[in-house]
């Protein structure tokens, strides 16, 4: 949860612009764009493959450089 409190002397422009800071910084954002439609599990583990075998094909190829 994020907490935001107000300073002295503060815009309400700059704490909007901080809570926002705070907001993208704690995952909240991308959590919400993540659950923002279902996604069937054997999608969510389809993607986490491709993406595994990118990460594994990228160091191969670092390595052999």
């Amino acid at each position: 949860m994020v907490k935001l409190t107000l300073r002295e002397n503060e815009s309400i422009q700059e704490a909007v612009r901080r809570f926002r800071k705070l907001v993208e910084r704690s995952g909240i954002k991308k959590e919400m764009r993540r659950r923002e439609y279902y996604e069937k599990p054997s999608e969510i583990k389809r993607r986490a493959r491709l993406r595994a075998e990118r990460r594994s094909r990228r160091t191969r190829l670092l390595q052999n450089v």
